[in-house]
């Protein structure tokens, strides 16, 4: 079974709303078991559950809150070793376009990196004008049906890594799948 933890920070409930998506895409493939959690509730335990973790934070001055960044500082801090090799990506929204959303997703996977987390981008886009190289962001809350898209892709990406590096599932690999990829373009 394939476990997903969608991990995140949210003072307004937008990055929360982008946390439900992102955990709705990863449940797309079969045999994969997500589990929601804020970081107000989370415990060491539930990153060493999983397989590979979707990390999510309000953009806080172009990095991650200061919540999730003490989550890993203090409570991960013991299990340093234990999560080597796991898989993991970002997802962040901030007041406005330009607000140093991929800068935050770039500070959350720098976090993931330090852990021994497998981070990756994505290269197909979630719609024409909607890519996540970094991670899915959004400005304010996930309106749009192409954020809404981005984060479902995000999800159903890191359950696809997952199924193949951590169980072996071949046949999820997106490269399989060009069919249901969206170019550039």
């Amino acid at each position: 079974m394939n476990r997903i933890l969608v991990l995140y920070d949210s003072r307004s409930g937008n990055v929360a709303k982008m946390a439900a998506l992102v955990a709705e895409g990863a449940k797309k493939i079969s045999e994969t078991e997500v589990k929601l959690c804020s970081v107000d509730e989370a415990t060491a335990e539930d990153v060493r559950w999983c397989d590979g973790i979707a990390v999510g934070s309000p953009t806080n001055m172009g990095v991650l809150s200061w919540k999730m960044k003490r989550f890993w500082d203090e409570t991960m801090r013991e299990h340093w070793m234990e999560v080597d090799g796991k898989i993991g990506c970002a997802f962040s929204s901030a007041g406005g376009w330009g607000g140093g959303m991929e800068l935050a997703c770039q500070s959350i996977l720098t976090v993931l990196m330090n852990f021994g987390f497998l981070v990756f981008g994505v290269t197909d886009y979630a719609s024409r004008m909607t890519t996540l190289h970094y991670g899915a962001v959004t400005a304010k809350e996930p309106r749009s049906e192409d954020a809404q898209a981005a984060c479902r892709l995000l999800g159903q990406r890191l359950a696809e890594w997952t199924a193949v590096f951590v169980h072996g599932r071949k046949e999820e690999h997106p490269g399989r799948k060009m069919n249901q990829r969206l170019a550039p373009g």
